[in-house]
């Protein structure tokens, strides 16, 4: 019987989405958190996709935002010169770490002790967050302005990108161990903990690397130009969106495309899978954040699967499962934080 991916829309910005990430899963669920050109990061319920605060303090545009494993910490990058690290719990900016140019990335430590972050002045840097007054340790060698920066191997090491090159750092010696070169401008990049498999795409190309050594493990190849793509933790299936508006799924083994949903009404900026597999969040110039099933049909968060009568000749479809007392509780969330990081209370719908 056939489904038909439904997926939950997440309004509240106004401006593009370009970046977003998700928190390891805790007691309380898992996180996510978007940057969007409006200067306004906001974190939500990973799974059902409900607000609970945007971020206020950047001046220009949000570039790039992180959340620790534990979901206590948040960062951001933005193109007002600074890094800050908010205390996600209370949504207090905790500090504000000045730059020279528009920061365009930050990542955690697993022990959130250090924040590594990169930008337009083509310099890594590394903050020691129990120590915010010392200056930062730096690492040169890139050409042109950084993408992405990202820890890896346990923070031993260190994955940054530019605009054509990948490189990888020893975070003990500070110096460059390898490096991969580009015919084209990259346009994301994701790091795997699990297998340590390093996911960039460049042009039409998904391609995916050792992350310890650099070397090739495989490449697809997508209908169109891709800005984002996402493995899932179990490896079984990848997700990727770009430039013509649609979101493809494709089987990470064979390389088939399973797959393709078109929602945005705009080019896709970044895409990730949740930590559980069971869905992945896209977000897009459109403005807007989606979340989507990665098996349709399934009961979870606020989906909830209704068969219609057998002899009806109806498409099974997933229904949209708001629990009645959601918006009550948000805005009471709201209206108890007004004077806090707490705005007008954006919506989720189907």
């Amino acid at each position: 019987m056939a489904m038909r991916q439904t997926p939950l829309t997440c309004s509240g910005h106004t401006r593009p989405v370009v970046d977003l990430a998700f928190s390891g899963i805790t007691p309380y669920g898992y996180f996510l958190i978007s940057a969007c050109k409006d200067g306004k990061p906001m974190l939500r319920q990973g799974d059902t996709g409900d607000w609970i605060g945007t971020f206020l303090g950047h001046k220009g545009a949000v570039w790039g935002a992180t959340l620790n494993k534990d979901a206590t910490r948040a960062a951001t990058a933005a193109a007002d010169f600074t890094a800050k690290v908010w205390d996600a719990v209370s949504g207090d900016e905790l500090m504000t770490l000045a730059h020279k140019h528009i920061v365009k990335t930050v990542d955690f430590t697993q022990d959130s002790n250090y924040l590594l972050t990169g930008g337009q002045d083509k310099l890594l840097r590394i903050y020691d967050l129990n120590k915010p007054e010392a200056e930062p340790k730096e690492i040169s060698g890139h050409t042109s302005g950084i993408k992405k920066a990202l820890w890896c191997s346990e923070d031993k090491q260190i994955l940054s990108a530019d605009d054509k090159t990948v490189r990888l750092w020893d975070h003990a010696t500070m110096t460059e161990m390898k490096s991969l070169n580009f015919n084209m401008s990259v346009s994301s990049m994701e790091y795997i903990p699990e297998g340590e498999i390093l996911v960039i795409t460049y042009g039409r190309s998904i391609a995916f690397h050792s992350a310890v050594s650099l070397d090739p493990i495989k490449s697809f190849e997508a209908p169109a130009t891709i800005n984002s793509a996402s493995l899932h933790p179990e490896k079984e299936f990848l997700v990727a969106g770009g430039e013509d508006f649609k979101l493809y799924k494709y089987d990470y083994n064979s390389g088939e495309e399973l797959e393709s949903y078109k929602g945005h009404f705009g080019p896709i900026h970044c895409v990730r899978f949740s930590p559980d597999g069971e869905l992945y969040a896209s977000g897009s110039e459109d403005g807007t954040l989606r979340l989507w099933q990665t098996v349709v049909g399934k009961t979870y968060g606020l989906w909830k699967c209704v068969l219609p009568e057998e002899d009806s000749g109806e498409l099974a479809k997933p229904k949209i499962n708001f629990p009645e007392t959601a918006e009550e509780e948000l805005e009471e969330i709201a209206s108890e934080n007004s004077d806090s990081i707490y705005s007008s209370t954006p919506e989720v719908k189907a």
